[in-house]
C-alpha cells in the first residue's frame, strides 16, 4: 500500500510493503525506575511518554503486515565485545556490566536488558542485539532489510540523540529513506530531543524526514479509504 506521509521537512511517499519499522532500545534499563538510566541519575518519566505512541504505531505496522524489527543495546556476559572505553565510563558501582537492580546493567539475557512488556516482540518479529549506539554496527540489521526488499524505515525509540540519532545516519549513508516519529521517541534531557529531530530534518531533510505517529497512522487511514471510494 503506498501512503503519504505528512512529515518535515516535506511530505514523503512511502510502499508500506517496503518498509519496515524500527523500535530502537526500548529496554528495561533504560525506561523503568531503578534501571541504569536512572541510576546514572536521569528521570526515566521522561522517556515514558513514548510508549503510548509506540504501542500506537506498533499496533498498525502489524496490522497491516509492516515489518516489524526491535533492538536492544547490550553485551556479551564476558563483556568480550565492550571496548574498554565503554566499559570504564562513569562510576564503577553502575558501569556496563555492574550488579544492579534489574540484574547486570546492559548484558544480555538480564532483566533489565529485556524489551518493556508494553512493546514486546511478538512470533516472527526479529530482535537485533547490538553491541554499539547504532543498529547496523556488528549487526546483521543491513542483510535482514536486503532480504526483505526494504526502502524506508520508520524509526522510534530512545534516546533521540544517541540511538535513534546515530542508527538513522547509518541508513541515511545506506541509502534507506528514515522517517523518524518524534512522539514515538524520548530522551532524558528536552533540550537534545528537540536538537536531535531538527538535525535530522534541518538542510531539507540531510538524514531523514520527522513526522508523529497521528501523521503516520492517518496516512493508513486517508489510504484505506481512497481505496474503497
Amino acid at each position: 500500500m503506498k501512503i503519504i506521509i505528512d512529515s518535515e521537512p516535506s511530505s514523503i511517499e512511502i510502499d508500506s510493503a517496503r518498509t519496515a519499522l524500527i523500535i530502537i532500545d526500548m529496554q528495561r534499563d533504560f525506561l523503568e525506575p531503578g534501571g541504569f538510566g536512572e541510576a546514572l541519575g536521569n528521570d526515566v518519566s521522561r522517556l515514558a511518554g513514548a510508549i503510548v505512541p509506540c504501542r500506537k504505531v506498533l499496533e498498525a505496522a502489524r496490522a497491516h503486515r509492516m515489518l516489524v524489527i526491535h533492538t536492544r543495546e547490550g553485551h556479551r556476559p564476558d563483556l568480550s565485545d565492550a571496548p574498554r572505553a565503554k566499559i570504564e565510563r562513569g562510576t564503577p558501582a553502575v558501569r556496563i556490566g555492574a550488579s544492579g537492580p534489574m540484574g547486570r546493567i546492559l548484558v544480555r539475557g538480564e532483566p533489565g536488558h529485556d524489551i518493556i512488556p508494553e512493546l514486546y516482540p511478538i512470533s516472527g518479529e526479529p530482535v537485533i542485539d547490538k553491541p554499539g549506539k547504532g543498529a547496523f554496527y556488528q549487526t546483521d540489521l543491513a542483510l535482514l532489510l536486503q532480504n526483505h526488499a526494504v526502502e524506508s524505515l520508520i524509526i522510534c525509540g530512545v534516546t533521540t540523540e544517541v540511538c535513534v540519532n546515530t542508527t538513522v545516519r547509518e541508513a541515511n549513508d545506506r541509502g534507506f529513506r528514515c522517517i523518524v516519529l518524534a512522539d514515538c521517541c524520548g530522551s532524558y534531557f528536552p533540550e537534545f530531543h528537540e536538537a536531535g529531530l531538527a538535525m535530522i530534518k534541518a538542510q531539507g531533510g540531510i538524514f531523514g524526514w520527522v513526522a508523529n505517529s497521528q501523521d503516520f497512522l492517518l496516512a493508513f487511514s486517508v489510504s484505506e479509504r481512497a481505496a474503497v471510494a
